[in-house]
Formats: structure tokens, sequence, C-alpha cells
């Protein structure tokens, strides 16, 4: 199937108003953290006649920091009913309401004199980038032809790194870097969603869950005719039917029945790996506190900002290279390859601050490095897994794979987040190896475990991890013909001699 307006237009809107929240949000607390800092220190003088530590503030910017992850890992727990309930299209559209509450709460918080507010609307904002970030991706792998799901499922990623650069614009000095604008700042949020919230609603829904979740055939034919107009799509309602058939007797499974469901093991433990490895590479390190990073490598204060939005605009052109070459390369390559870069950049980043008193050159270095983790980040591990969470399951598995996946990429974020400050403080430039040692241990699991998905149906996804899981039924056909396997509950296919 060729890429149509239809498809294009429907990622890019839905990544515009979802993906590109989740990126902003994560840089944009980044250039306005003193002014936070000052504004928690002057109303606790206001309101207890008491000015707290620099410890205590540290702990206080931390938390508004990291509780985007704990919001975001509220949502992802709520992925599996929404999506269940009101379709992909309908939790994205339902959805936006968050942000808007999060972002009138922001925005306000200066002038009501509120920390809470601040820390509040970053939750509520999480909570949407934890639905979002789980829904988005699996919307856009359910609407696209095998031989663009690869594509089609990094737009998202690419809008991720926009949300970061745009935030690192934002914040400048010239822009909106000064003490007075940084409520402006937090809000902005509310005006992707509402572009969202007008055009969002005259897409269709996903065709997998109008057919194989709500039985519609008519819906979910006049869907893909939407979606490829040109297209002969029938080859695809056969292959949703066959799964259907598959999945006849089977509800949709929990996230307890998911773990405990022997037939996808292999694939539970992939998600988890590649997801709680994608937030413990360290780059959430580099993203929450780009600044402080520069400022020990002895870039000059002034310099800072430009030199921290000249890693977004690399984060933005390696997630385009990622995007665009998926389909010819694979999603092994783009993991494995992003994976061991970052490694090596992790011990570049060691080495440079170690040596820099003594070799001023290091300082360049450790700022390359710095961009090196950025770049082999954006370029594969940033949007890979959660495109291989929607292909290594089935209709059934799948809104529970994402709620999973989503709690443990929100929580590890969490961690890093909230644990780096003091991470660094205690190790120093140390905690880059232990960054280094995740990473490697990422790519050597993809290289032995994980096959390759590329231009392969979700049902012979399934059969590629039968062998894996030990589970396969053999059931032989006269003519040879691929038949569907019952495997405990979890249809395959089989293919007999």
């Amino acid at each position: 199937s060729h890429l149509t307006k239809p498809l294009l237009a429907v990622a890019f809107l839905a990544s515009f108003g979802s993906s590109m929240l989740y990126g902003y949000n994560l840089a944009v607390v980044n250039s306005p953290a003193q002014y936070i800092k000052d504004f928690y220190n002057e109303t606790m003088i206001e309101t207890y006649d008491w000015s707290p530590d620099e410890k205590l503030l540290t702990v206080l910017y931390s938390l508004t920091v990291s509780i985007f992850a704990i919001g975001g890992m509220t949502g992802a727990l709520l992925v599996g009913k929404l999506v269940t309930k009101y379709g992909r299209k309908g939790t994205l559209v339902r959805a936006t309401v968050l942000v808007f509450i999060g972002g009138v709460l922001m925005g306000s918080s200066r002038a009501c004199r509120m920390p809470a507010m601040v820390i509040v609307g970053r939750f509520i904002t999480g909570v949407h980038s934890g639905i979002s970030l789980s829904v988005v991706p699996m919307y856009l792998g359910e609407i696209a032809p095998k031989n663009l799901r690869g594509f089609l499922g990094l737009v998202p990623s690419i809008h991720i790194c926009l949300g970061v650069f745009i935030a690192q614009v934002l914040g400048l000095h010239e822009l909106l870097g000064k003490e007075e604008h940084w409520p402006l700042l937090l809000s902005l949020v509310v005006f992707p969603t509402m572009v969202q919230l007008m055009l969002l609603p005259w897409f269709p829904e996903s065709p997998r869950y109008l057919l194989i979740d709500k039985g519609d055939v008519h819906a979910t034919i006049a869907a893909l005719k939407w979606y490829r107009p040109k297209g002969n799509i029938q080859a695809e309602v056969e292959e949703m039917q066959e799964e259907q058939r598959s999945l006849s007797s089977i509800q949709t499974i929990s996230v307890r029945g998911l773990l405990m469901d022997r037939c996808v093991r292999w694939q539970v433990i992939t998600i988890a790996v590649v997801n709680v490895g994608m937030q413990l590479s360290g780059i959430d390190a580099i993203w929450f506190y780009t600044n402080d990073i520069f400022k020990n490598a002895g870039i000059p204060e002034p310099y800072i900002q430009y030199t921290t939005v000249g890693t977004g605009a690399i984060e933005v052109i390696s997630g385009m290279l990622g995007c665009f070459t998926i389909e010819r390369l694979g999603r092994r390559p783009l993991m494995i390859g992003g994976f061991l870069f970052m490694a090596l950049c992790c011990v570049g980043i060691t080495l440079s601050v170690l040596f820099q008193a003594q070799l001023s050159f290091m300082r360049y270095i450790s700022v390359g490095c710095v961009v090196g983790i950025i770049a082999g980040f954006c370029i594969g591990p940033a949007g890979v897994p959660f495109l291989i969470t929607a292909e290594l399951f089935k209709q059934s598995h799948r809104p529970a794979a994402y709620t999973v996946a989503g709690c443990l990429n929100w929580l590890s974020n969490f961690t890093i987040g909230f644990v780096f400050p003091f991470l660094e403080i205690a190790t120093g430039p140390y905690c880059y190896l232990i960054f280094c040692v995740i990473c490697l241990g990422v790519a050597i699991y993809t290289i032995f475990v994980i096959p390759e998905t590329k231009n392969k149906t979700f049902m012979e996804i399934s059969q590629m991890f039968a062998s894996k899981n030990n589970i396969l039924k053999e059931e032989l056909t006269p003519n040879g013909h691929v038949k569907l396997a019952v495997m405990n509950g979890y249809g395959t296919l089989g293919q007999s001699d």
C-alpha cells in the first residue's frame, strides 16, 4: 500500500496534539528552573515567613520535574480500559480535557501565588501524556498497512523531538525565557491540543478496533477506504477477520491475564526490557538537566541556552532520519545501533568530565557526547519500543501490553528524573557508566531475542514468537496452506511442510 494523504494527515495530527506535548513537557522546565525555584522560595517566605535552604528547593524542583512521570504512569494504567471502551481515536479526543485543566493551573500559578498549582498542573498534563504516549502509536500501528507501519509508527517520535526543540527555543531569554514569562511557557501546551480537538474527531476510528472489537464490518471497510482511497483493502479485511476468528472465544486480556499468559511470555519480557532500557539509558537525565550538564562541562553560561537549542535541532534531524530509514533498514538495526552508540557516548562523557581540568579540549568532547547520546536515542530507541509494543501483540492483548509498557516506561522516567541529581552528586561523572551498562544490555538483548518485524502482519509476528514461547501446536493441511493453530487461547499461524 502507498502512503496516502489521509494516513499522513492523521499521523501528524495525532502526534502534533499528543506526542509533541510529551517532548515539550520533558524539556520545558529546563530553562526556567531557577525562576521556578525562586518562585517557591518567595511564596514560602510570604506564606510561612520561612526561607527554605537550597537542598529543599532542589527537592521541590525535582518533584516538579518528576511528578510529570507519576502522572504519566497514572495515565498509562488507564489506557487498557479507555481504548477498549472508547476506541483509539475516541480516547485521544476525550483526553484533551486534561491538557486544558493542567495548562490553566500552571499558567495561573504565579498570579495566584500557589506553587502547588504548578505541581498539580504538571501531574495532570503527565496523565494526558501517559495516555497519549501509548494510544497514538497503537492507533497509528492499527491503521497503517504493514509496509508503512514502521514509518508511521515513528512519526510520534519525531514530534516528541520537535516538542523538546520547541520548548528549548521558546525558553531562550530573548523569547519566553524571562522570569515573568515562565507560567506562559508552561501553559502553551493548550494550543496544539486545541488544534487536535477541532480536527481529529473528523477522522475514522481504527479499522482493527471497529472489526475485531466491535464487529462492525461496514464501518471497517469505510474506514479502510477513507485511509486508502485507491488501495486494495480486501487482503487487509481478510487478515483482520482471520485474527478475529482466532480470538472469537477470548475477551480483551487484563494486565494480570497478560502477565500470567505464558503464550506471550517473551513478548512481555521484550517490551519490559526495551521500555525500561530506553528511559534508564540516561536520555531523561540529559533532557531534564541539559543546562547543568553543559555548565559543569565548562561552557560559558551565556552560551548554554544556544547550545541546548542546537541539541534540540539534532534531535529532530535524527528522529526524521530514523523515520525515513526504518522501512529500509528494519527495527533491529535502529535499536542496536542506537543503544551501542549511546553506550559509547556515555563512556565519552565520563572520560571528558574526568580530564577536562587537565585538557581544555575535553569540554568540547563532553558536549559532543551529549549530542551523540541524543542523536543515537532519537534515531531508534526513542520510537521503536512504542512501535514494537503494537507489533508484538494481537488485538486482545494489545491494550494490556501498552498498559504494562507505559507503566514501566513512566516509572523509569520518574526514577531518573528524581534520582539523577543526587546520583550525580554521589558518583560524579561515573554515573554515566551506569547508563552505559544499561544501553549495552538492551543492545545485546535485541541482538539475541527480538526478531525483525518489518513488513510482517500481526499474525506472522505471533508465529515468530511461538517457538520462543514453546507453545506452537502443529496442525498440518493436505495442500500445505497456512492454517490457524490455537495455542492455549492465543492464536498463531502454523505452516505445514
